[in-house]
């Protein structure tokens, strides 16, 4: 999945960003008593640190096209 090294994720707090709210919004539903959906945003978060943290390389990262030199 090439979705992950996409420009708007180069900055490293949008990344921590994207799991910190998939881990609250997990903890959320296990406050509120239904597990079902807070294995399901466990499971998002887990895949986003596998995607932004672990696997990510950021020298994947494209070049701006505008600013490309020919």
């Amino acid at each position: 999945m090439k979705d992950s090294n996409h420009p708007f994720f180069r900055p490293l707090w949008r990344r921590i960003a994207v799991v910190a709210f998939c881990v609250a919004w997990a903890i959320f539903e296990f406050a509120t008593g239904t597990p079902f959906w807070g294995v399901i945003a466990l499971g998002f978060a887990g895949y986003g640190v596998w995607q932004f943290f672990i696997i990510y390389d950021a020298s994947e990262q494209q070049a701006d096209p505008e600013n490309k030199k020919e």
